[in-house]
């Protein structure tokens, strides 16, 4: 079959595998560019004409149709062949195939992606904290799959879907650092399901070859430069003998004082009756109108005193352009605020449509300053906020909306959303 275009990417990029896997299982074929050196090619004039911010992977199609991040390349690949049921066969079937595509990308690969810059401190320097935070996070994400696959072949229909082979890409990558033997053999339903994926025939040369590693990477700190020997000092007289003081290693001596660690103010409050993480779990598992549902189960439960609800707005929608890219952007700003898991939750969708959309939702914190909860995230004062008053009807309407995912604001309807949870 004809080449439906040139993707850029490098051989072991895994964003380029999860494109390529996609391409083969549809029959179509993708050209590699003839010459690309990462960090070289795509900082070029030429390169930035067509792909302005200058990222990998992405798409030139023969037609001349440019594109670039890598769930919109794979999408529109996968669309190319109607027939491959990589999309599903219904909007329901899609939209289950839209849910664990992101969810594999924003709760399993970003955490994955920080474990690994960690881990080599190419990007991001080593603390504890995070690494520990991150590979709670990457469990939970794995813990949520592991369930859904008790009782399936596959992510949503009984035939591979462009879900499965993002997902599969991405645990093969996290399979060679931080998904270690005693973690696999917890998650006997997702080793079963990477293999069927990966090793299908049409796509197992994309994913190539699969490693395991045994034991999770460790972090290992630089080694400390040696100090050259101070000459020694001349004799000085003998002096009153005083009581021995404690030997210090001498490694210890050249080692910084360790910061004592801040303390958040949240965590001074008086305790709350309302539990945090109940809220989620009933949200996560109840439909969120109707007698039984999550809404009823909070405003039963809720404690204004120790929580507060807040309208969250992004302050450029004007900037705005796919829909889909200000649904990433929430995704990036909900991963910032990690650091505030335990004392936040979050709704937020995109409403309208392409070159004319919000972003909006709503958000639940602990205490009456957002501030102390949102700042976590470097592009917090982005956003503006204003506390929600659940006693003025279209407040509590607009929060109901938000958490629903039915909101409608100013004629803009709900496209598509993100929870922080």
């Amino acid at each position: 079959m004809a080449s439906i275009g040139t993707l850029w990417t490098q051989p072991k990029q895994d964003y380029g595998k999860r494109i390529r896997a996609i391409a083969a299982f549809a029959g179509l074929t993708l050209d590699a560019p003839e010459h690309y050196v990462h960090n070289e090619t795509n900082k070029t004039p030429e390169y930035r004409a067509k792909f302005p911010h200058g990222k990998i992977p992405a798409l030139e199609a023969k037609d001349g149709f440019k594109l670039f991040e890598t769930q919109a390349i794979a999408r529109y690949v996968a669309s190319l062949a109607p027939n491959s049921t990589l999309l599903g066969s219904n909007p329901k079937e899609a939209a289950l195939i839209d849910q664990w595509a992101a969810f594999t990308d924003t709760e399993l690969n970003a955490p994955g992606r920080i474990i690994w810059q960690l881990l080599t401190n190419v990007i991001t320097p080593y603390t504890k904290p995070v690494h520990t935070t991150m590979v709670e996070r990457v469990q939970r994400a794995l813990d949520t799959v592991e369930q859904h696959l008790a009782t399936r072949t596959f992510l949503v229909t009984e035939r591979i879907t462009l879900a499965d082979i993002t997902l599969a890409s991405v645990v093969q990558r996290q399979f060679t650092f931080c998904i270690d033997a005693p973690m696999r053999a917890k998650l006997p339903n997702l080793l079963r399901h990477f293999e069927t994926v990966a090793n299908q025939p049409s796509i197992k040369e994309a994913f190539g070859e699969i490693v395991y590693c045994d034991k999770a990477t460790q972090y290992t700190p630089p080694a400390k430069e040696k100090k050259e020997p101070k000459p020694a000092a001349p004799l000085a007289p003998k002096a009153e003998k005083k009581p021995k003081a404690k030997e210090v290693d001498e490694e210890e001596d050249d080692l910084v004082p360790e910061e004592p660690k801040a303390k958040n103010p949240l965590d001074s409050l008086p305790k709350s009756t309302f539990n945090l993480e109940d809220w989620k779990r009933a949200y996560s598992n109840k439909d969120t109108r109707g007698a039984g549902g999550s809404l009823e189960w909070f405003y039963e439960n809720f404690d204004a005193e120790g929580f507060s609800i807040w309208r969250v707005d992004f302050k450029y929608n004007s900037e705005l352009t796919q829909t889909f890219m200000s649904s990433n952007q929430i995704g990036g700003f909900f991963n910032r605020l990690e650091a505030s898991r335990k004392y936040l939750f979050g709704s937020m969708g995109v409403l309208g449509q392409t070159n004319d959309s919000i972003i909006t939702g709503a958000l639940i914190a602990r205490g009456q300053d957002i501030k102390l909860s949102v700042e976590a995230a470097p592009d917090w004062e982005s956003y503006e906020y204003k506390k929600i008053d659940l006693s003025d009807a279209a407040q509590k309407a607009f929060f109901e909306a938000a958490l629903a995912w039915d909101l409608e604001v100013d004629g803009k309807k709900w496209v598509d959303g993100k929870n922080f949870k």
